[in-house]
């Protein structure tokens, strides 16, 4: 008999092991990544969450509408509306940067952007409210400042396409690899000297480009010329009279260096002609200026523009597009013009509000609407112009009426009142939690205080990453979730506690309630994910905070719940003072009205042993 029962508890052994784990190790996990998020916290140089403009104050712009040359009636409350949608796109992306933007009267549009922003970049982002162009490149030429000296004309080529060379052929330039099947391979330099067969190449910034036959030009590869260059050229003098002199004199005179001169250059530019415009040369520090065609593509027909990380080609950051129907054959029709031209009329210059922000020079027709533009670009870089090209074109240009900074909406005694508020709240369940359970009131003190390292450590980290801001009702949906937290920790105890009150020991009594315990909390957590899903979706503004928060936190207990709360009770099962159900450890079984231990029950008459291994639903 002894033998028999030997074999029989042998296995139920083994089963219970394996139904407990290795907790030490899930804690060590936990606290490993609780450590690299304040490591990576500390690094970051932000220890402290971006407060939105409710709590600490920011900057508010306002524009006002403005008729373009020959609209009629293009102001109202529908263009309005839609300006406020892509402005808020463009500066308060996954909408939890508490960014606000709002229309006030019949014209104008309100930007409030909370402090901790880069003010500069927000108000090119916000101000830069023109219409977007892509418009081929007829001349190109390094802007110098006032000394520079006018270059002769260069005689045009018997091809007839332009023959002028830049000064700046040895800069490296940027792909773009149309997704039609075309190759695409590396942008290193040959012994051959043969440049990329990419589909463009741009710059993030333009910058000159030399002249002759792109497929042999070893400058396209990176690789620097003998260092003989032919002088700076002036636009070619194309046939089209009084109109083309006066443009080419413009060309001339124009000082990119100068602010009120591109601020001029701007002014009463039309779509449908050519025009002369300034754009940051490639090393980001100079100027270059342009003639650039009519336009051919608008920036309405841009229906998607990603920043995405380059893992195939030449590691880096590059720019996707991709085209509306229309604009899929309007980008066919220029990209198969240019690709037979030489430097610089194979380039395309990207135009927005009369600057060139970019100028990708075309190798093949792109016909199938997606194209990708990669190469040397930051992350800033790429995102700043994939930003652009997904809304640049408003249905209305703006003028920056003012710019102001604002207090903080709510004085520093309103939000000390309310964290002082929110500390009471948390005492008083502390309070309840150790009167009630006890000694198990240790493990939920220190599972909430683990949820909350977590979530200060990942709220600082996203205000960098995404432009994550706290405002007041972000706050409220973080002590909300302390409630969410704490609801977990006490359906897992009263699951432990109904476990011994039927006559079980506490080490089986831990593991028969987590199944039943797990299951209760993620049904309980995915109703409340799915209703902060549901509220971020739906809303926007102030409401989209709180309801990014809620779900941050419900997702939080969940982690604490399986990786904190779980193995650090089954490691405390182990302990004298917990498994002998002491009075003051919250499980004594005289207190909780326990039956007599089931092992009795068996010796008084049991037939087949009870296997006392938590079994799943």
């Amino acid at each position: 008999m002894d033998r028999e029962n030997e074999k029989v508890a042998a296995p139920t052994k083994g089963r219970r092991q394996a139904a407990q784990g290795k907790p030490g190790r899930t804690l060590a996990l936990i606290m490993i990544a609780l450590v690299a998020l304040t490591g990576g916290m500390f690094l970051s140089g932000h220890t402290t969450p971006r407060l939105g403009i409710d709590l600490a104050g920011g900057t508010s712009i306002t524009l006002e509408a403005k008729n373009e040359p020959g609209q009629k009636n293009a102001i109202n409350q529908t263009n309005l509306n839609t300006a406020v949608d892509i402005i808020n796109n463009r500066v308060n992306g996954l909408g939890v940067s508490e960014a606000e933007v709002q229309t006030q009267g019949d014209r104008n549009i309100i930007v409030n952007i909370p402090k901790g922003t880069n003010a500069k970049q927000a108000r090119e982002q916000v101000g830069t409210t023109a219409q977007l162009y892509f418009r081929p490149v007829l001349a190109q030429q390094p802007s110098t400042g006032p000394g520079e000296k006018p270059q002769p004309t260069p005689k045009p080529s018997d091809s007839g396409k332009g023959d002028d060379k830049g000064d700046k052929g040895d800069e490296s330039k940027e792909s773009e690899k149309p997704k039609d099947g075309a190759t695409s391979p590396s942008a290193t330099p040959t012994t051959q000297g043969r440049s990329v067969t990419d589909g463009l190449k741009a710059d993030p910034t333009p910058s000159a480009t030399p002249t002759g036959d792109a497929k042999d030009d070893p400058a396209k590869d990176g690789k620097k010329d003998d260092g003989k260059k032919d002088p700076s050229p002036t636009p070619p003098t194309p046939p089209g009279g009084d109109a083309t002199a006066k443009l080419q004199e413009q060309f001339t005179k124009l000082d990119c260096t100068d602010e009120k001169a591109r601020l001029k250059a701007k002014e009463g530019v039309k779509p449908t002609e050519p025009v002369v415009a300034c754009g940051k040369s490639g090393s980001g520090k100079g100027w270059d200026k342009f003639i650039l065609g009519p336009s051919e593509v608008n920036g309405k027909e841009v229906d998607d523009a990603k920043a995405v990380y380059d893992t195939q080609g030449a590691a880096g950051w590059k720019v996707t597009m991709k085209f509306s129907g229309k604009g899929t054959k309007q980008f066919a029709d220029i990209t198969g013009k240019l690709a037979s031209q030489q430097p610089p009329q194979n380039e395309f210059g990207i135009v927005m509000d009369g600057e060139v922000v970019s100028a990708p020079y075309v190798r093949q027709a792109l016909t199938t609407g997606d194209a990708e533009i990669s190469g040397s670009f930051t992350q800033d870089e790429a995102k700043d112009l994939a930003n652009i090209l997904s809304y640049g074109a408003l249905p209305l240009t703006f003028k920056e009426q003012s710019v102001t900074t604002v207090s903080a909406a709510l004085g520093g005694e309103q939000l000390r009142a309310g964290l002082i508020a929110g500390a009471i709240g948390l005492a008083l369940v502390i309070v309840y939690l150790v009167a009630y359970y006890r000694g198990l009131a240790l493990i939920a003190i220190a599972s909430l205080g683990v949820s909350a390292a977590l979530t200060y450590t990942i709220m600082t980290l996203l205000g960098p990453t995404i432009k994550f801001a706290l405002n007041l009702p972000a706050v409220c949906g973080a002590i909300v979730a302390i409630g969410i937290t704490a609801d977990s920790f006490i359906v897992y105890f009263e699951r432990i506690r109904d476990e011994v009150r039927e006559g079980r020991t506490l080490r089986p009594a831990v593991e028969r309630a987590w199944p039943r315990a797990r299951r209760t909390i993620l049904v309980s957590d995915f109703v409340s994910f799915l209703a902060a899903a549901v509220l971020f979706i739906v809303t926007v503004g102030k409401v989209q905070g709180f309801a990014f928060t809620l779900g941050l936190t419900t997702l939080l207990d969940v982690v604490v719940v399986f990786f904190f709360t779980k193995p650090l009770m089954t490691i405390m099962a182990r302990k004298k003072f917990f498994a002998n159900g002491g009075k003051w450890s919250g499980l004594d079984p005289k207190r909780l009205g326990a039956k007599p231990p089931l092992r009795r029950a068996r010796r008084a008459g049991a037939t087949a042993p009870v296997d006392s291994t938590p079994k799943e639903a």
